[in-house]
């Protein structure tokens, strides 16, 4: 497979691809053979006589207020596809070929750079997306401003629900706003949304007293039994619990037992804990 370099322009740039003689068909299949056979140079050269139809489209396209020079270059790689993917013996001329994967390119890209939420995910959507620009003047009062007539006109040529179609035109009505723009009551929508997160000074303090609560619960157990300290941290400080069944087997004691002296450790647990945490002003966990 031909692979052109990175800048198949002309040393004159994209001007001197512009000014470039306009291929016959016979050099144009016999470069699309040797692009094809993996002569590069032939590709480089198909591509940069075919620029002039990428500005072309690209200026098109520009009236959506895109930047025409990131049009260009992505209408560039459809063209370089386009010339990848042509067949000469199909009796069909390569700038026929390559107008369709032009479009495609710059049509995605129109797309992607409306929002940085995905505006539309299949080729019906994209089609309604530029169509929907096209009715643009009645969007910027809102899209509750199309009429049912207009929507009910998108939906069947786009064979798309009404809702669907009235949803999307909302998504593209406006564009992306930054969380930092003052609005008009003088708050940022950043200060405005509703956080149910604690902020950094109260993680602070809630770690803070986590670490003391370990702490304390560390010097507590301590103070139990070796017996009724390794059931309490079985049964309660690890992740899956062992019944009693099994810390009775391991210890060799009854599950009733193990039950028993469970409850007897919590107790002197509870009551170790009381004054240690009340001393630390501590809340009772």
């Amino acid at each position: 497979m031909t692979t052109p370099s990175a800048d198949p322009l002309p040393p004159g740039g994209l001007l001197g691809a512009l000014r470039l003689p306009l291929l016959s068909p016979d050099e144009e299949r016999e470069l699309a053979l040797r692009s094809a056979a993996g002569d590069a140079a032939a590709a480089e050269r198909l591509i940069a006589g075919h620029l002039r139809m990428v500005v072309k489209a690209a200026r098109s396209y520009g009236r959506l207020g895109l930047p025409v020079n990131d049009l260009i270059q992505e209408g560039t790689l459809g063209l370089i596809q386009a010339v990848r993917k042509f067949n000469p013996d199909r009796d069909a001329r390569l700038s026929t070929y390559a107008a369709w994967w032009i479009r495609a390119a710059m049509q995605d890209y129109a797309v992607r750079s409306w929002s940085l939420v995905r505006v539309g995910k299949t080729a019906a959507h994209r089609a309604l997306f530029f169509a929907l620009r096209r009715v643009a003047t009645e969007l910027r009062t809102g899209a509750d401003a199309l009429s049912d007539e207009v929507l009910a006109r998108l939906a069947a040529r786009f064979d798309l629900p009404k809702t669907e179609v009235s949803g999307f035109a909302r998504r593209i009505a406006g564009k992306d706003q930054s969380l930092d723009v003052p609005a008009p009551d003088a708050a940022s929508l950043a200060e405005r949304l509703v956080c149910a997160r604690p902020n950094p000074e109260e993680e602070a303090c809630e770690h803070g007293a986590q670490r003391l609560w370990h702490g304390l619960i560390d010097r507590a157990l301590s103070m139990l039994p070796a017996r009724e300290a390794t059931i309490i941290r079985k049964r309660h400080l690890t992740e899956a619990a062992p019944t009693f069944e099994a810390i009775g087997r391991e210890l060799g004691i009854s599950k009733d037992r193990v039950r028993q002296l469970e409850k007897r450790a919590l107790e002197r647990l509870r009551d170790a804990l009381l004054p240690l945490a009340a001393a630390h002003g501590l809340p009772e966990a």
